[in-house]
This record gives C-alpha cells, structure tokens and sequence, in this order.
C-alpha cells in the first residue's frame, strides 16, 4: 500500500496538519520540526498526490522549476528560455525558488509533485546524494539539472564548463600581469558551480607558479562586503590588484563597496565576474565577466526534458560553451604594484 499523509505524520511525530504546512510550504513550522518531516517523507518515499491522480499516468501539460534565486537576473534569462520553448509545446509553468537553502530543495520538489508536474528543471546545491533528485528518481519523474556542474553521478544536465571557466578568468587575470588574486565567492556549501569555478581559478594560478589567491565566502543574499573587504586592503604588500567574483550581481556589489573604500576600478583593482547579465554592459566601468547562454541552457534542458517525457532519445549531459567578455573593471595591474 502506498504511504499515506498519516503515515509520514506518524514516522515525524506531528500532526498531520503539520506535514500539510511543510508540503505547502508554510513559514509557521519550526526548522527542526520541517527537518523530521522531510526525512519521514525521505524514508517513506511519499509522494502528495493534490489533484487525485497518480503520478505516473498524469498529463496535466505542466513543468516544474526550481531555481536558487528570483533576484538574480541570470535565472530570469533561463526560465524566459524554458517558457519559451514549453509554451511552444503546450506546457505551462510552475516555479519556486530555494534562496540557496540546500534544506529546501526537496520541499519544493515535494510540492510542486503535488500539483502533478510531469518533470521538472532544476538547480540544486549538490547533485551528490541529494534528497530532492532521489525523490524524483525513485518516483521516476523525468527532471533535468541546469547550471549543476557536470558530475560521474550521471544526472541529466545542461550546463557550462565551469572549471573550464574559472581558469579562463585566472588565465585572463595572468596574461594582465596579475599574480596576487582573490575570489570573493557565495558559500560554496551552496553551489557547487562556485565550487568549480574556484577549482579552475586555483589549479590555473598555482600551476604556473603563483601563489595560491585567497578565497572569501561570503552569503549569496547579503554578503556584508563593507566589513569583510577593508581587511583585505590592509596592506599594500599583500592585497591583491584583482578579484574574481562568482556571479555577476556580486561584482557588482563587490565594485560599489571598492568606491566606497576610495579604491577605483580598474586603476587600483581589477573586478570579473561570472554570469554575463545584460546590466553588466551597461554600468560604468562596463563588466568584465564570464557568459554564459542562460537562455540557450533553459531552451535546451527544456526540449531535454520533453524528449524524455515523450519516450525520445535525448543526450544526458549537454555542455554549452561560454565566452569572457573583457570590460572595463579588468586593466592591466597597476604600476605601482609591479614596483612593489
């Protein structure tokens, strides 16, 4: 017999009106208390069934997206391209973000199952083990990852190099004459794009001999630059003359709290970012920054996931490429520096 609200009720030790609150994502259950109902959901493999039908045999002509973030414009260009491409199909869309809380992950997969999704797009944290791509596995609902970096776990993906990319950056950064360098990314526990990306800075600054830059964690929705950058700048024998951001909205910022500090971008220090927003090409100076085809990747990880819906053939990992848009906040490093 298939697990029952009551069931998963029972397993957490709370009412079923609690678990009703968790699946519907309400804000009045305590984390400690949606964590157990998580798991019991987990370790039951329940499925919320909302319209009556079972999960494998419904058409409902709808796609789910889970996404980090609405804030960041970069999910905005992909979830234009999964529209797109899904209207054209005859799909319509339900979305929800996670805020880079890896937790939440499998709450809102939970509950966009409930609403009978045929399959669903989506950003995790951490491909590896992860609760919300077990659901969907066991459940057998057809999903398809974006932006995830491409792992041996074989979970279908569209995304870019992301390795490939941060030593792009580094390497750019060194043909400038740069050798002290810094990555200011967003917590790494949250994103294992960012975790890439400073693979490739790293393994592509150490490898020619320089020394290894330092990395700052910051929070992706309030990173606190204006406390966490002074330090940095201390010293002049040590600070770096360049920065590699891990999206774009944080060099952003990253550049707003150097002005604030009297440092000038790119004459004192360099600024590149990762994501390529359209914004980026419109500030002063204009955004030094890796693009990737957000569009492109929802179109793609859309038309993915419709082949395998329909029983198609469909290529499981898809790598599209990226370019390095050079801007104004990357110049050669200063001649003061070099003098040091």
């Amino acid at each position: 017999m298939a697990p029952t609200i009551k069931h998963v009720a029972k397993l957490a030790n709370v009412s079923v009106a609690t678990v009703s609150r968790v699946i519907n994502q309400s804000k009045k259950v305590k984390q400690a208390t949606r964590i157990k109902v998580e798991q019991a959901i987990e370790q039951l493999n329940f499925t919320p069934n909302a319209l009556g039908r079972n999960l494998s045999t419904a058409h409902t002509k709808s796609l789910g997206v889970v996404i980090p973030s609405l804030s960041n414009p970069v999910f905005a260009d992909a979830v234009s391209g999964i529209n797109q491409q899904a209207k054209s199909r005859g799909y319509t869309l339900m979305f929800t973000s996670t805020d880079y809380v890896a937790q939440d992950e499998l709450q809102a997969v939970t509950s966009l199952l409930a609403y009978q999704v045929e399959g669903i797009i989506l950003t995790v944290a951490n491909p590896i083990d992860n609760q919300a791509l077990n659901l969907l596995i066991k459940n057998k609902i057809p999903y398809v990852l974006i932006y995830n970096q491409a792992s041996d776990a074989q979970h279908p993906v569209v995304t870019i190099d992301n390795i490939n990319s941060g030593g792009g950056v580094a390497q750019k950064l060194l043909d400038l004459g740069h050798i002290k360098l810094a990555m200011i990314s967003g917590n790494f526990a949250a994103s294992d794009r960012a975790r890439a990306r400073k693979q490739g800075f790293v393994d592509t600054i150490t490898s020619a001999g320089h020394p290894t830059p330092l990395i700052i964690e910051v929070d992706f929705i309030e990173p606190d630059l204006d406390e966490i950058l002074p330090p940095i700048f201390a010293d002049p024998f040590t600070a770096p003359t360049a920065l590699f951001c891990s999206n774009d909205l944080l060099a952003i910022s990253v550049i707003g709290a150097l002005g604030r500090m009297g440092l000038n971008v790119p004459h004192d220090i360099s600024v590149i970012g990762f994501d390529g927003i359209a914004i980026g090409a419109h500030l002063h100076p204009t955004l030094s920054t890796v693009i990737q085809p957000s569009h492109k990747m929802g179109l793609v990880a859309t038309q993915q996931l419709l082949d395998n819906i329909n029983g198609q053939d469909y290529h499981k990992t898809v790598i599209l490429p990226h370019i390095i848009r050079t801007g104004e906040s990357a110049g050669i490093v200063p001649s003061v520096q070099i003098n040091l």
